[in-house]
């Protein structure tokens, strides 16, 4: 699951170290809009598993 965010974060860092050896100021700013979007990802998937984490930690048989 943490794949996909780490994915967005390496390809917003190309993007926008591309963006700015080309002086291309859309492109570095769509890296770090990227970046952002997978960091939000792997943010989620963490609460995420928290949530299962909590869960399971109710469904647990106390007998």
């Amino acid at each position: 699951m943490g794949d996909d965010g780490t994915m967005d974060k390496l390809k917003g860092k190309a993007k926008e170290m591309l963006g700015k050896a080309t002086g291309d100021e859309r492109q570095q700013a769509e890296g770090k809009t990227d970046q952002a979007k997978g960091s939000v990802k792997d943010a989620m998937d963490s609460l995420k598993d928290r949530a299962e984490g909590m869960k399971d930690s109710l469904k647990r048989d106390d007998s």
